[in-house]
C-alpha cells in the first residue's frame, strides 16, 4: 500500500481545502509532519484512516464521526476527504464525507447531510472487482478491508501508529496477537484444518460408537436367544462356535422324538374315530324307536286336529261375509243418527225423532231449494264485503295521513330552527380551519426559533465556565511564559559562564607531551584553573533540556489559551447583548407558542372535516325542507279525496249490513244456514244407500255358507277359528308327519344296528388325548429349537461380520484421535500448541527476528527480541509470547519491564519488523507507507541518532516513513517536512524542503 494524494475540506481544524502530495513528501523516503500543539498533525492521520475506513484511530473514534466537521467552515463548504493510493498494483481514489448538520438552503434551521463514500479505479481494477467502482458506504468499507487485508484497528497497529496505540502490539496478549497475525498472514486455513480434524474425529467416533453398539446389540441378542453368556475371560469366537454346535445336537434329538410321537398320535386318533362312529349309529337307532312309540300314542289327537283344521279353512269365506254384514249394519245406524241430527239442525223444520221413512225425495228437493236461495243472497253480499274491507283500510289511511302531516310539520319547524343557527357556526368553522391551515408554516419558523434560543441558552449557561477557563488558561500561559523566560535566562547564563570558563575546561583536557588544541604548543606553563562559578557540558545540556521542556509547556499553555479564547469569543458572539434570563423567558414563550402551534397543526384535518360537515349539513337542510313541503302538500290532497270516497261508500254498506254489525257477519250467517240444509240433503242420501247395502250383505252371507258345505250361516260361524289357531294346527300336524318320516328313514338306513350295543368312547378319547399332549410338547420343543437355531445362525453370521468390520475402524480411529489431539494442542503435543498457534508462532518468530535487527541497532546492541513458545500460567497454551534479552544482564525480561523510551524503541522495532514480514508474505498487502505519531520526545540524543539511522535504512526498500512530532531536533535532521500551521481562520498545510 502506497499513498499518493490526500485532499481534505472542512475537516477537523482545516476549514479550507488542503492537499498533500505524498509522492513529493516521500521522494526522499522520510518526512516530518510537525506543527504547533492543536494545529492538526494527528488530524492528517485521522483523515487517512477516515478515508479508508470511515472512522478515526484510537479513543478519538469514541467521539461521533459526525463531529469531524470544522466549526468555522462556511455553510456552502462540504466536509470531505479524498485519498489516492495504490494497493496490490492498482491505483484508486476513495472519497468520503461524514454525516453532519448543514444550514438549510431555503428557510432557517439545519438539515442532515448523510454520510457518503465512493471508490473509483484510476486504472484497471483487480480481478473480481466491479470496473465502474463502488458507491455504497458499506461496500466501500468491505472493499478496503479486502484489498488491504486488515481492518481499521489492525491498520492503526501496523501502518498508522497513533498516540496511545503505539505499543499495543507489543503489549497485546496471546489472543489479540493471534487475531492480528491471522488477519495479516491469512492463516485461517490452519484453523479450518483444526476444525476439519476435530469434525472428522467426531464423525469417526460416532461411526465407531455406532459399530460398537451394533456389535454389542448383536452379542446381547445372540446370548438372549442362546440363553447363555460368555465368561469374562472366555474367547467370544470360541463361545459362539460351541453354542452353535450344542444347538445342532439338541435339534437332531428333538426331531427324532417328534417323529415317533406323531406316529403314536395318528394310531390313537384312528381308534377314537371308529368308536365315536359306532356310538353315533347306536344313538340314532335308539332315538328313532322312541320317536315312533311317542307318535303312536298321539294317533287320536292327530285325527281330531285334522277335522278341526278342515272345518276352519272352509268357514273362512263365511267369516269374511259376516264381517261385511256387520260393517253394513253399523254404517246404517250411523246414517240414521246423522240424518236425525241434520234434520233437527235445519231452520224452520220439525221432527218427532222417529227414523225417516219412505224415499223422502220431496223433502230433499225442498231443502236443496232453500240452500240455493241462501247461497245467492250471500254471493250478492260478497261485493259489499270487499267494499267494507276497503272502507277500513281507507279510514286507517286517513289516520296515517293526519299523523304524517303533523309529524312533517313538526320536523319542518325543527329544520327551520337549525337552518337559522347554521350561518354563525359556518363562519366560526371557516375561521378555525384557516387558522389550523396556517399553523405548519408558523410552526416551522417557531421551531427553528426554539432551537436557536435553546442553543443560545446553552451557550449562556456555558459562558461563565468558559470565562473561568479562559482566565485560568491566561494565568497558566503567563506563568508558563515567565517560567520559560527564567529557563532561557538560566540557559543563557550557563552558556556565558561556560564560555567564560572554557579555558579552564580545555585545561582539564591537556596532557603532557600533547599539543594544545587551541595554540598547538606542547608546553602548558600556566593552565587556567576552574572557578567556583564554572559550569560544564552536562550543566549546559541539563539547562537546555529544562528550557526545551518549559518551551513545550509554554506552547501547550498558549494553545490552551487560544482555544479557550476562541470558545469564549464564539459563545459571546452567539449571545450578543442578551442575558441568560432574557433568553430563558424568550425560550419559554417560544416553547409555549410552538406547543400551541403543534396542537393547532394536529387539528387541521379535524377542523377541515368540521367545515365540510357544516357545508354539507346546510345543503342537506335545504333539500330536506323542500322535500317536506312537497310531501305535506301531497298528503293533504290525498286525504281530502279519500274522505269524500269514504262518505259515499258508508251509505251502501249500512244497507248491506241490515241488523248485523258487519256485512261479513250477515254473509257468514247466510252461508251457515245454507250449509245446514245441504248437510240434511247429504244425510238423507247416505241413509238410503246404507239400507240397500245392509239388505244385500245379509243375502250374500246365507249363500256363501251353503256353498262351503254348511247347513246354515250359524253353523259356519261356529266352525270359524282365529288364524293363529289355524296356523298352530297346521304346524303341529306337519311336525308329526315329519318326525314319523325321519324315524322310519333312520331305521331303514341302519337295519343291522342293535339298540343293546355298548361302545367305550371315553377310554379311546383318554388314550388319544394323552398321546396328543406328548406329541404337542415334542413339536413345541422342536419348533422352538428350529426357530432359535435359525436366529442363532443369522445372528452369528452378523456378529462375526460386525467383528470383522469393527477391527479396522478401531485402528483408524486410534490413529485419527492421536493426530487430532496433536493438531489441537493435546495428547503427545508437549507444548500444548495448536496447529494454528504453531503456524502463527512461526510467523511471530520471523517478526521477532526482523524486529531484533532493528532493536539491536536502536538500543546499541543491548536488547533483542526472543519468541517464547513456553506454556502459559495455569496450564494455558503457549506459542505467542514475546520477550526481550538484556545484553547487560544476559537474562530474558518481560516487555512490560521496559522503560518509556525503551518501550518506544521496542514498539517501533516490532512495528517495522512486522511490516517487513508482511510485505514479504503473499498473504498480506505490501505496506510501503508507515506513520509514527509521537514518542521521540522520550529519547535522548544518542538514542535518537540510532533510531534515525534505523529509519534511514528503510529507504533502501522503497518504503516511505512519516514521523509526526514537534521535537525541534527532528526538524534539523529531516529535510523534507509537512508543516501544520494554526490560525483563527483554520489550520493550513505546507511542504517545506
Amino acid at each position: 500500500m502506497r499513498l499518493h494524494h490526500l485532499e481534505l475540506s472542512a475537516f477537523g481544524p482545516f476549514r479550507d481545502r488542503q492537499r498533500i502530495d505524498f509522492d513529493e513528501l516521500g521522494a526522499d523516503g522520510l518526512f516530518l509532519l510537525h506543527g504547533d500543539t492543536g494545529a492538526g498533525k494527528t488530524t492528517v492521520l485521522d483523515a487517512v484512516t477516515f478515508a479508508l475506513y470511515g472512522q478515526v484511530p484510537g479513543a478519538r473514534d469514541q467521539v461521533q464521526v459526525k463531529a469531524l466537521r470544522c466549526d468555522t467552515a462556511p455553510p456552502e463548504t462540504p466536509t470531505q476527504v479524498s485519498l489516492e493510493l495504490s494497493v496490490q498494483g492498482c491505483r484508486m481514489r476513495v472519497e468520503r464525507n461524514p454525516e453532519y448538520q448543514r444550514p438549510k438552503k431555503r428557510g432557517e434551521g439545519t438539515t442532515k447531510e448523510n454520510a457518503k463514500a465512493t471508490l473509483t479505479w484510476l486504472d484497471e481494477p483487480p480481478e473480481g472487482e466491479a470496473p465502474e467502482g463502488i458507491t455504497r458506504v458499506d461496500d466501500v468499507g468491505a472493499a478496503v478491508n479486502r484489498l488491504l487485508g486488515m481492518n481499521a484497528k489492525q491498520f492503526c497497529q501496523v501502518v498508522l501508529l497513533p498516540q496511545g496505540d503505539f505499543a499495543r502490539f507489543l503489549r497485546a496478549d496471546a489472543e489479540e496477537r493471534a487475531d492480528l497475525l491471522e488477519e495479516l498472514f491469512d492463516t485461517r486455513q490452519f484453523s479450518r484444518i483444526e476444525d476439519w480434524f476435530a469434525e472428522r474425529r467426531r464423525q469417526r467416533r460416532a461411526e465407531l460408537h455406532t459399530a460398537r453398539e451394533r456389535s454389542e446389540r448383536l452379542l446381547a441378542r445372540f446370548a438372549q436367544v442362546a440363553g447363555d453368556e460368555p465368561g469374562e475371560d472366555q474367547d467370544r469366537a470360541e463361545w459362539l462356535d460351541e453354542i452353535e454346535r450344542s444347538f445342532a445336537r439338541q435339534y437332531e434329538h428333538a426331531r427324532a422324538e417328534d417323529e415317533r410321537l406323531r406316529q403314536q398320535r395318528k394310531q390313537a386318533e384312528e381308534r377314537l374315530a371308529q368308536q365315536r362312529e359306532l356310538a353315533e349309529k347306536v344313538r340314532r337307532v335308539r332315538e328313532a324307536r322312541a320317536e315312533l312309540n311317542e307318535l303312536a300314542a298321539l294317533a287320536e289327537t292327530y285325527r281330531a286336529a285334522g277335522v278341526e283344521l278342515d272345518a276352519a279353512r272352509r268357514a273362512a269365506p263365511v267369516g269374511n261375509a259376516a264381517r261385511e254384514l256387520d260393517n253394513s249394519t253399523a254404517r246404517l245406524r250411523d246414517a240414521e243418527r246423522e240424518l236425525h241430527r241434520a234434520l233437527a239442525d235445519c231452520p224452520d223444520h220439525e221432527t218427532d225423532g222417529a227414523a225417516p221413512a219412505g224415499n223422502g225425495s220431496a223433502d230433499t228437493d225442498e231443502l236443496h231449494a232453500r240452500s240455493l236461495r241462501y247461497h245467492q243472497e250471500a254471493a250478492v253480499l260478497a261485493d259489499r264485503e270487499q267494499e267494507a274491507e276497503q272502507q277500513r283500510h281507507d279510514r286507517a289511511r286517513i289516520t296515517e295521513l293526519d299523523e304524517s302531516i303533523a309529524a312533517d310539520l313538526a320536523t319542518d319547524e325543527e329544520l327551520a330552527q337549525q337552518q337559522h343557527q347554521l350561518p354563525e357556526a359556518l363562519e366560526q368553522a371557516r375561521a378555525a380551519a384557516h387558522e389550523a391551515e396556517q399553523a405548519p408554516e408558523r410552526l416551522e419558523t417557531v421551531t427553528a426559533r426554539c432551537e436557536e434560543l435553546n442553543a443560545s441558552l446553552e451557550a449562556a449557561r456555558r459562558l461563565p465556565e468558559t470565562e473561568a477557563r479562559r482566565d485560568t488558561a491566561r494565568e497558566r500561559a503567563q506563568h508558563a511564559v515567565d517560567e520559560h523566560q527564567k529557563a532561557r535566562d538560566q540557559l543563557q547564563d550557563i552558556r556565558e559562564r561556560r564560555l567564560a570558563g572554557m579555558a579552564a575546561e580545555l585545561a582539564t583536557r591537556l596532557e603532557s607531551e600533547a599539543a594544545c588544541p587551541v595554540c598547538g604548543s606542547f608546553e602548558h606553563p600556566h593552565p587556567a584553573e576552574p572557578r567556583e562559578s564554572s559550569v560544564g557540558p552536562d550543566d549546559e545540556r541539563l539547562a537546555r533540556e529544562t528550557e526545551t521542556e518549559y518551551q513545550q509547556r509554554r506552547d501547550n499553555a498558549r494553545g490552551e489559551l487560544e482555544e479557550a479564547e476562541r470558545e469564549h469569543a464564539r459563545l459571546r458572539e452567539q449571545l450578543g447583548e442578551r442575558t441568560e434570563e432574557q433568553l430563558r423567558e424568550e425560550f419559554e414563550r417560544a416553547t409555549a407558542e410552538r406547543d400551541d402551534l403543534r396542537e393547532l397543526a394536529d387539528q387541521r384535518q379535524r377542523r377541515a372535516e368540521r367545515l365540510s360537515e357544516l357545508n354539507n349539513r346546510a345543503e342537506r337542510l335545504t333539500a330536506e325542507r323542500t322535500e317536506l313541503d312537497k310531501r305535506i302538500s301531497a298528503a293533504r290532497s290525498g286525504r281530502e279525496s279519500l274522505a269524500e270516497t269514504v262518505d259515499e261508500r258508508e251509505q251502501r254498506l249500512r244497507e248491506a249490513r241490515g241488523e248485523f254489525d258487519t256485512v261479513t257477519a250477515r254473509r257468514r250467517h247466510l252461508l251457515e244456514l245454507a250449509e245446514r240444509l245441504e248437510r240434511a240433503v247429504r244425510a238423507r242420501g247416505e241413509h238410503d244407500r246404507a239400507v240397500t247395502r245392509e239388505t244385500e250383505q245379509r243375502e250374500a252371507l246365507a249363500r256363501i255358507a251353503v256353498e262351503n258345505g254348511f247347513d246354515s250361516s250359524e253353523a259356519a260361524l261356529e266352525a270359524r277359528r282365529e288364524q293363529s289357531r289355524i296356523d298352530e294346527l297346521a304346524d303341529w300336524l306337519a311336525d308329526v308327519d315329519r318326525r314319523d318320516a325321519a324315524a322310519r328313514a333312520t331305521l331303514r338306513e341302519l337295519p343291522d344296528v342293535s339298540t343293546d350295543t355298548e361302545v367305550d368312547t371315553e377310554g379311546a378319547a383318554a388314550a388319544a388325548e394323552q398321546v396328543g399332549r406328548s406329541a404337542d410338547e415334542a413339536a413345541g420343543v422342536l419348533g422352538d429349537l428350529g426357530h432359535r437355531s435359525v436366529q442363532l445362525s443369522e445372528l452369528g453370521g452378523d456378529l462375526r461380520q460386525s467383528w470383522k468390520e469393527l477391527a479396522p475402524l478401531e485402528e483408524e480411529f486410534a490413529e485419527l484421535h492421536a493426530l487430532t489431539d496433536v493438531i489441537n494442542g493435546r495428547g503427545q503435543n508437549a507444548r500444548l500448541m495448536t496447529l494454528r498457534s504453531y503456524v502463527l508462532a512461526a510467523r511471530l518468530e520471523e517478526v521477532a527476528e526482523a524486529a531484533t535487527a532493528r532493536l539491536r541497532h536502536m538500543s546499541d546492541g543491548r536488547y533483542a527480541f526472543v519468541h517464547s513458545d513456553e506454556q502459559g500460567a495455569h496450564g494455558k497454551r503457549g506459542g505467542l509470547d514475546l520477550r526481550v534479552i538484556d545484553d547487560y544482564s544476559g537474562r530474558t525480561r518481560s516487555t512490560k519491564t521496559l522503560s518509556g523510551g525503551e518501550s518506544f524503541l521496542a514498539s517501533l522495532s516490532l512495528a517495522l519488523g512486522l511490516a517487513d514480514v508482511v510485505s514479504s508474505e503473499s498473504g498480506g498487502a505490501m505496506l510501503d507507507t508507515l506513520f509514527i505519531d509521537e514518542g521521540f520526545g522520550t529519547l535522548d540524543g544518542d538514542t535518537l541518532d540510532l533510531v534515525m539511522d534505523a529509519l534511514d535504512e528503510l529507504r533502501a526498500g522503497g518504503r516511505t516513513v512519516g514521523l509526526v512530532s514537534h521535537v525541534d531536533e527532528l526538524r534539523q535532521r529531516i529535510p523534507v517536512r509537512l508543516r501544520v500551521r494554526k490560525s483563527r481562520g483554520g489550520s493550513s498545510l505546507a511542504i517545506e524542503a
